[in-house]
C-alpha cells in the first residue's frame, strides 16, 4: 500500500472528541465520494491490506499492477459514482482512492464536478503551430493523449498544536480527477486526503 508515512502520526493529531470510523463500516464509494475525514480514511486505507485485511474479508481481486502508483483492485460487484458511471476497479495511491471509470475523456465528468485540468497541451500545440512547420490538425494528431489533473478542494482545515503539545497538522480533502497513459480510455475519479505535519509555529515538517 503506497501510504505516506506521516500519515501514521494523524490519528494522534485529530481533534480532540473526534474518533475515527470503524474500517469495517467504510464503504469504499464513501471514501471515493469524499465522505470521510481524512483519519477515517487513513484507517481504512490501511485496513484494505494490513492486519484486518479488509479486502480479502471484501473479496477484492488484486490487479497485476499497471501503474507503480496504484495498487489495483478489481471488485466482485460494480459501484456507482459520480452519479452514474459504473466499475468494478478501484485503486489506491499515497494519499487516495479513485475508481477507474470506462470513460475516455476526463473532461467530461470533470465539468459536472467543476474540475478544471491544470495540465493542457494547447500552449506547446500553439508553438509548434507558431513555427508553421506543422498544422493545427496536424499537431493535435501527433500529441494523442491529452494528460488530464485536476481537483476540487472540499475541506482544508489547519489544526495548530494544542497546548502541551508539539504538533499541529494541515488536512485537505479534494475530489481528484485524472488520467494517465497506463490506463487508455480510462479517467480515474476519486478523492485525495492529504495529511501535513506542523511545529510550533503552523510551518510544515
Amino acid at each position: 500500500m503506497y501510504l505516506v508515512p506521516a500519515l501514521l502520526l494523524a490519528l494522534t493529531l485529530q481533534p480532540a472528541g473526534k474518533a475515527p470510523t470503524n474500517p469495517a463500516d467504510v464503504a469504499e464509494v464513501d471514501a471515493i465520494d469524499c465522505r470521510l475525514d481524512q483519519a477515517s480514511y487513513m484507517q481504512f486505507a490501511m485496513a484494505v491490506a494490513g492486519e484486518e485485511q479488509l479486502a480479502r474479508k471484501r473479496h477484492w481481486k488484486k490487479v497485476a499492477p499497471r501503474n507503480s502508483f496504484i495498487d489495483e483492485y478489481e471488485l466482485p460487484q460494480p459501484i456507482v459514482v459520480a452519479g452514474s458511471y459504473s466499475t468494478r476497479h478501484i485503486g489506491f495511491t499515497g494519499n487516495g482512492i479513485l475508481a477507474i471509470l470506462d470513460v475516455p475523456d476526463p473532461a467530461i465528468i470533470a465539468r459536472a464536478e467543476h474540475v478544471d485540468n491544470v495540465v493542457t497541451a494547447q500552449p506547446v500545440i500553439d508553438a509548434i503551430v507558431a513555427t508553421g512547420k506543422r498544422t493545427r490538425s496536424q499537431a493535435e494528431a501527433d500529441m494523442p493523449f491529452r494528460k488530464f489533473l485536476g481537483e476540487r478542494i472540499i475541506q482544508d482545515k489547519t489544526e495548530p498544536a494544542r497546548e502541551g503539545e508539539d504538533f499541529g497538522s494541515h488536512v485537505v480533502v479534494a475530489r481528484t480527477i485524472s488520467n494517465a497513459t497506463t490506463h487508455p480510455g480510462k479517467t480515474f475519479y476519486g478523492c485525495s486526503y492529504r495529511f501535513e505535519m506542523l511545529d510550533k509555529d503552523g510551518k510544515p515538517l
